[in-house]
């Protein structure tokens, strides 16, 4: 739709925005009901979560003292084929509006569309890159001040700059 900007209220009618908004909700109450579920079901060790909120990997070092290998594995595949499927989403429609872009024949074009779009994959990139280095590290048993950095790289910064 953004490629093909005469025809974008033909091709985002009420019928695409509903079904992409379903699809998105349908996909985040799964993972959330999967996160809440592992969490509810299992006992914890200890009640000290040394960080701002309660995140998954603290909850679930804070939970190892039973047999979690099953859950672990089915919430890291649930996960990683949600942030794999928003990121090969993500890279597909950039390739498509950039390509777009670069067929625009006026150098003061293309400067103002790439202007448009840097800085939403700036954000994107630093939420993606500072998330994944959060959650995909192992936790250790006393949190770093680069821990608490992090953090706030990706759950504050990119909501501020977007």
């Amino acid at each position: 739709a953004i490629c093909n900007p005469l025809r974008y209220e033909m091709i985002m009618n009420r019928k695409a925005c509903i079904k992409i908004v379903g699809n998105v909700w349908t996909a985040s109450l799964l993972n959330a009901s999967l996160h809440t579920i592992v969490t509810f079901t299992t006992p914890f060790c200890s009640n000290i979560i040394n960080q701002f909120f309660c995140e998954i990997p603290y909850l679930l070092k804070i939970i190892a003292c039973s047999d979690l290998y099953v859950n672990e594995i089915g919430v890291l595949i649930f996960s990683a084929t949600l942030v794999i499927g928003c990121f090969v989403f993500l890279i597909v429609t950039y390739v498509y509006v950039f390509s777009a872009v670069l067929r625009i024949s006026s150098v003061q074009g293309r400067k103002k569309a790439f202007s448009t779009c840097l800085p939403h994959l700036t954000v994107f990139s630093l939420f993606l890159l500072t998330s994944s280095f959060a959650y995909l590290k192992p936790i250790a048993d006393s949190p770093s001040h680069l821990d608490f950095i992090i953090t706030i790289m990706y759950s504050i910064i990119p909501p501020m700059m977007n």
